[in-house]
């Protein structure tokens, strides 16, 4: 099936995004996992890749939890500990296919005002032809709406984009709306998919 335009997702696929990870390193282990099990703070992030401002939603959710407001405060004090590091084999994916005029567009839950800083320390994010960030449209995925704007704003066809995404339930409402979709489990596998369509060669795809 023909594809038009590739649609990249960021987090886990472009960029490593474990906070976990980072707060084992920050706070230790075991403290991590006590204020995890306390707290939900990827739904405090929920807000940010809605639009809300980073500092402002981190330090209002650490003074609302004042046993936690240090630790809670590294979310955005030591964004790029949680954030990083570059998934190097995809970006080169992502470049193979730029140098070969096919278009690709970023499709990503993101917050807006991170975002800029973000693209400075990580060129690719710069690369894109289109570009569909949460914080900046009032849309998250899994939601529906967020999909169509892709579809309304590139005026692709759905069945001629194909997807690239970590999250199952992400990648089961763009396959809803008729998307090619790929999830993804490592850059190796995405390569492989990306020379299966006919995309790029096996030498490319390196």
């Amino acid at each position: 099936m023909t594809v038009d335009a590739v649609v990249f997702d960021v987090g886990n696929v472009l960029i490593e995004w474990q906070p976990e990870r980072a707060y084992d390193r920050l706070i230790g282990p075991e403290k991590r996992q006590q204020m995890f099990a306390e707290l939900d703070l990827h739904d405090m992030n929920n807000d940010v890749d809605l639009g809300a401002p980073l500092k402002d939603r981190v330090y209002a959710f650490a003074e609302d939890n004042p046993a936690w407001r240090d630790e809670i405060r590294l979310w955005h004090d030591n964004w790029f500990d949680l954030a990083g590091p570059a998934i190097d084999h995809s970006w080169r994916l992502l470049r193979a296919l730029r140098a070969k005029d096919i278009p690709v567009f970023v499709l990503s839950n993101f917050g807006d005002d991170i975002w800029d800083r973000a693209s400075e320390v990580f060129d690719v994010l710069k690369e894109f032809d289109r570009y569909y960030v949460s914080g900046k449209l009032g849309h998250v995925k899994p939601f529906n709406r967020i999909y169509e704007i892709v579809e309304e704003d590139s005026a692709i066809e759905p069945d001629r984009l194909l997807f690239v995404d970590d999250r199952e339930d992400n990648i089961a409402m763009a396959r809803a709306r008729g998307w090619q979709t790929h999830l993804f489990d490592g850059p190796h596998g995405w390569a492989d998919r990306l020379v299966s369509e006919g995309l790029l060669t096996q030498q490319e795809a390196k």
